[in-house]
């Protein structure tokens, strides 16, 4: 039979059932997370003041269990969305519609950058286009990545996403810093006002735009309307095994 792995856990817990917002907001320099199955159930007993605690408990392994630790700084891609937007438009960030992003590529030499999952780059794509996913699916196992999972998982959402630590440094290793970039996802957003979002709407490749630009990259471009917009009305597209 497989082992056991011991998670030690020291900071106490109002509630067994908590969000990774949750968690971040009311605990400090650690804290733990009480799940239950497949993960096995925690075990609270008194901490200091008389407040409830985690004691040490044990899980099948097959789980790389880490040291807790809090939810790490805020990154450039969660910063506000108004900081964002403010940062594109002093930039000069410009969106392009499908038609002419195509024209530019076949024309200009621009590249797009396709910040889509794998899975759903090799599905279909912009012929020539560049994929470095912005984000992937969650793959450690602290008790901060573990919050995250309950968290998704409490909505029903069984493949929880995360912000790829790796993506500038891939972009960087792909596509030099004087390259014409239009970068795509699937929705595209928006930075242009509108009754209802009177601060556009944020995307995928909005916030790898942003990241770009605060990173020195210098021609930088926004496909308006997702590859949705560029599939919907027919642009050549293809497909990878």
């Amino acid at each position: 039979m497989a082992g056991l792995a011991s998670i030690s856990t020291h900071a106490s817990l109002s509630s067994c059932v908590l969000l990774p917002s949750t968690i971040a907001r009311e605990y400090g320099s650690s804290f733990s997370v009480a799940l239950t199955s497949p993960l096995g159930a925690s075990v609270l007993n008194q901490g200091l003041a008389g407040r409830p605690r985690l004691s040490s408990q044990r899980v099948p392994i097959g789980l790389k269990i880490q040291n807790a630790a809090t939810k790490p700084a805020k990154t450039p891609a969660e910063e506000d969305w108004k900081i964002k937007r403010e940062l594109l438009l002093q930039k000069k960030v410009r969106s392009v519609e499908v038609k002419e992003a195509m024209r530019l590529q076949q024309e200009n030499n621009f590249v797009i950058l396709d910040v889509r999952p794998e899975a759903e780059f090799k599905e279909a794509h912009p012929p020539g286009a560049i994929n470095v996913q912005i984000y992937r699916l969650i793959k450690e196992w602290t008790a901060w990545d573990i919050a995250r999972r309950a968290a998704f998982a409490f909505f029903g959402i069984f493949q929880g996403t995360e912000e790829n630590p790796e993506f500038l440094q891939s972009v960087e290793s792909r596509i030099g810093k004087d390259a014409k970039i239009i970068v795509a996802c699937s929705a595209g957003g928006t930075m242009k006002p509108s009754q209802n979002l009177p601060e556009g709407q944020q995307s995928r490749s909005l916030i790898a735009a942003y990241i770009l630009v605060l990173n020195g990259y210098t021609n930088v471009f926004h496909l308006e309307g997702g590859l949705y917009e560029w599939f919907k009305v027919g642009l050549p597209a293809v497909t990878e095994e």
